[in-house]
């Protein structure tokens, strides 16, 4: 389990494999808001933390992450 923050916004999420699932928009209570089609804009955004959640995103909960890096959030692998 990772403990996600607002200083993961911005960030690609990954599946166990590397697979990149989409762009994480916002962080709120350790549950991350993620975009899994974002375009241009919605990644300069989210890196400047001036995106919403809305209802097409996915809500991840820091429970399911395995890592948290500089430029991804990588999820556990579910056996």
């Amino acid at each position: 389990m990772a403990t996600l923050t607002s200083e993961d916004e911005g960030k690609v999420l990954v599946d166990a494999a590397g697979e990149k699932l989409g762009l994480v928009k916002t962080v709120e209570r350790n549950v991350a808001y993620v975009d899994p089609e974002p375009g241009i804009t919605d990644a300069i955004m989210a890196v400047f933390g001036r995106e919403d959640a809305d209802s097409d995103d996915l809500a991840v909960d820091g429970e399911f992450v395995e890592t948290v890096s500089e430029g991804e959030i990588r999820l556990r692998e579910v056996v």
